[in-house]
């Protein structure tokens, strides 16, 4: 950390307490609205130089600096866990932490910021402080990260003209905004203001992407004009390092094979001349994709690449070193050839498991990385403890079609409308979840539409398929009467990676045709599926399940767990496709198409009794949900 003399340390003090607001309890800063790169003194900026470029090396206060970094996302991983992952980073060797900070859980509806809980990036930054960790903060707006839109919140796209990622009008308003708020909370946290931020990148392998020439400089203009004053770097891959390279910025690569080290040392020093080399992204692993295998990659050759990449004489960072879960509905998804999207799971292969448990990369790495350690390694932390709980049977059972009846008034609407657009959560539409399409229709007919990402149709109460990119006709059956025709489209998780980030609007997409003529007349439920969604109807509601269960449909049984709650992995064997909630938290989406068979319970998310467990199922219930001591993230493939 810095050290002040005496006279030093009484104006940096002043300074500190004329622009910010210290909540010593929980350690929390509030930056009054002042320019903070002016307000901070030249001989404070002068002292402390904080880390630099310097040739071919890393400077840190005028001593070579090395960053041994690991990506962690606070994000995807309980609070009370947060310790434990950190001391198990430092206890591998590492010095530096990373993590993205994700703008569309931050600011879930325009000019409502959440950064509590799970989303306490201050308590996260000063925890790894605490350790004597440094922090290397990729604040995006983007960040890829295999979340939902690549961060980025899903009420831009109500603007019919949205250009994401570019200096678009309607884009940097609302990034200037979001900035405006995030970095009052950053800026203290720099280490020429006492923090443990060094470094902060701007953007994400926005090379790749590259639709408008100004947006990188407006991004560093933007951070810069908000005080960030510590080493700007950008992060890109072989694909995008040719067009992400910025004035002034520091370059870096993102890799995971031996075969692309080159890069270091050929494209970097042709691009910017000397600088130190840092490979920002090692990819320990890989994401995995709902129809897919389980992706590793053998520790060994991670081993190998690491040696390599430090024999090149770069600085490393590993993604991830913990990757966690995508919980709830967070999850992104690709779309190159095809639609996929990301399973719950974010266990990625890393150097720690989804529920933190060592690997063979955390022993082989924590071997290697002892060599750069000037003193012994501290012990690392002992595992948490998992358990197999006794199997839950579902007691109760209430069909999305009676809970519709709880739900209050559904939006009329003579078209279909857009969950983005849908008039709900103070005008800011649906973020995540399913929409439920209600229209009548008096013939049957071919029914063709555009829905995103999957829609289940029925007749009535009766499932007849299902519409998504691949089939996108289906046959409705010869009907007497009136019908009901309802779609129940779920949001499988937009695409954060790719050209196409603009054309991620969810639910019915234009008008939904019935042998080519438009229907009409539409009733429309929002059904994210928040907490304050179960709250509308309680116990009292439920009714026993029937021999014959209607679908979709909720299940409700209860976890019974002793005075110690611990970790454990529920498996829905029988089950097809649905969700889970444990005392109203989202575990996330199961999938009887895998790869991924168990989701994780963190074992601080139960209460020492009876837990509540509720399934959404949306079309076969099975006889009971399994708890096990062990995951099963599906068959592993391993990576080239």
């Amino acid at each position: 950390m810095v050290t002040f003399s005496a006279s030093g340390k009484y104006l940096f003090e002043q300074l500190i307490t004329s622009l910010v607001q210290v909540d010593k309890k929980h350690r929390l800063f509030v930056k009054k609205r002042l320019d903070w790169h002016n307000l901070i003194p030249s001989w404070l900026r002068r002292r402390h130089l904080g880390l630099q470029a310097k040739g071919q090396n890393f400077m840190l206060e005028g001593s070579d600096f090395w960053i041994l970094g690991g990506s962690v996302h606070y994000f995807r991983v309980p609070r009370q866990y947060w310790m434990d992952r950190l001391l198990k980073l430092k206890a591998c060797g590492l010095n530096t932490l990373t993590t993205y900070v994700p703008w569309n859980l931050h600011e879930p509806e325009r000019n409502k910021f959440d950064f509590s809980g799970n989303l306490d990036l201050e308590a996260f930054i000063w925890m790894a402080a605490e350790l004597g960790l440094w922090v290397i903060l990729r604040p995006g707006p983007y960040i890829c990260s295999e979340i939902d839109l690549g961060g980025l919140p899903s009420w831009l796209l109500q603007d019919p003209d949205m250009k994401l990622r570019t200096t678009y009008k309607g884009f940097t308003e609302a990034v200037d905004h979001y900035f405006d708020h995030l970095m009052s909370r950053v800026v203290p946290l720099q280490y020429k203001l006492g923090g443990p931020i060094i470094a902060v990148q701007v953007e994400n392998e926005y090379g790749s992407y590259y639709k408008d020439p100004a947006y990188m400089p407006y991004v560093k203009k933007a951070l810069e004009d908000r005080g960030i004053v510590e080493l700007l770097f950008t992060s890109d891959n072989k694909d995008g390092l040719s067009k992400g390279v910025v004035h002034g910025v520091l370059a870096t690569i993102n890799l995971q094979s031996q075969n692309e080290l080159d890069l270091l040392t050929t494209f970097l020093l042709n691009a910017q001349g000397v600088q130190p080399k840092m490979v920002m992204e090692y990819w320990t692993g890989w994401f995995d994709s709902w129809g897919g295998p389980h992706n590793i990659l053998d520790s060994s050759e991670v081993l190998k690449t690491v040696s390599a990449i430090i024999d090149a004489g770069a600085s490393i960072n590993l993604y991830m070193f913990h990757g966690g879960t995508n919980f709830g509905f967070i999850n992104g998804a690709m779309h190159f050839n095809e639609y996929k999207s990301d399973v719950t799971s974010y266990d990625y292969d890393a150097v720690l498991t989804e529920a933190g448990d060592y690997t063979a990369k955390y022993f082989k790495l924590r071997d290697f990385f002892a060599s750069f350690s000037g003193a012994p390694l501290p012990l690392p932390p002992k595992l948490s403890p998992k358990t197999a709980y006794d199997p839950l049977m579902p007691a109760f059972y209430l069909s999305l079609w009676d809970v519709l009846k709880y739900m209050g008034e559904p939006i009329q609407s003579e078209t279909p409308v857009n969950m983005e657009n849908l008039p709900v959560n103070d005008g800011n539409g649906q973020s995540f979840g399913y929409t439920l399409y209600e229209t009548t229709i008096s013939s049957p007919g071919v029914l063709s539409g555009l829905v995103r990402d999957r829609g289940q149709v029925f007749v009535n109460t009766v499932s007849i398929g299902y519409l998504d990119y691949n089939k996108k006709k289906i046959d409705i059956p010869l009907l007497q009467g009136y019908t009901v025709l309802r779609i129940l489209v779920e949001n499988r998780g937009r695409v954060n990676y790719g050209d196409n980030i603009n054309d991620q609007r969810k639910g019915l997409i234009g008008d939904l045709y019935l042998d080519g003529s438009p229907l009409k007349k539409f009733k429309i439920y929002s059904l994210d599926m928040k907490k304050s969604f179960f709250q509308r109807f309680s116990i009292n509601k439920w009714s026993a399940i029937p021999e014959t269960p209607t679908f979709p449909a909720f299940f409700l049984s209860g976890l019974s767990v002793g005075p110690d709650p611990s970790d454990t992995f529920l498996k829905l064997e029988g089950w097809e496709k649905g969700v889970v909630f444990i005392n109203g938290q989202n575990l996330g989406r199961y999938w009887n198409i895998g790869p991924q068979e168990t989701l994780y319970l963190p074992g601080t998310w139960l209460d020492p009794g009876l837990n509540q467990v509720v399934v959404f199922e949306e079309k076969v219930a099975g006889p009971m949900i399994q708890s096990m001591e062990m995951p099963y993230l599906g068959r592993n493939k391993y990576l080239n």
